[in-house]
């Protein structure tokens, strides 16, 4: 089995930093791209940001010049960086694996952390 573990939200006020960070743990081979999602309440679950494998990136527009996904292979670890945060983004803070190898040789889809909370106050 495998599991996302994410930490380091908290509450901050706007103009200051989080990191926050996501760990798969479990009997793994390989994970393709990670990721972190957000929803404020009673919206949708948005993109922040994506790296693949190999580096690649992607992020929302909201965030863009202001957060910084990364990732280490060996530790299965996804990392974000979140600058000069603002109150709009206040949400709860996801984690996302799409594909999971395991040393079983099974894929597993579209994993997720339980979530968390970054409270940002103006």
């Amino acid at each position: 089995q495998v599991q996302l573990v994410e930490s380091g939200g908290g509450l901050v006020q706007a103009g200051e930093s989080l990191r926050l960070s996501c760990a798969a743990s479990g009997s793994i081979f390989s994970i393709n791209a990670m990721g972190w999602y957000r929803q404020a309440p009673g919206k949708q679950r948005d993109l922040v940001a994506t790296i693949t494998s190999g580096g690649n990136t992607n992020y929302g527009d909201s965030v863009k010049g202001r957060f910084t996904i990364s990732r280490d292979n060996i530790k299965n670890t996804v990392y974000l960086q979140m600058n000069s945060l603002k109150p709009e983004d206040t949400a709860v803070y996801y984690c996302n694996a799409d594909r999971i190898l395991t040393r079983k040789d099974k894929w597993i889809f579209n994993s997720w952390g339980q979530g968390t909370q970054v409270t940002v106050s103006s």
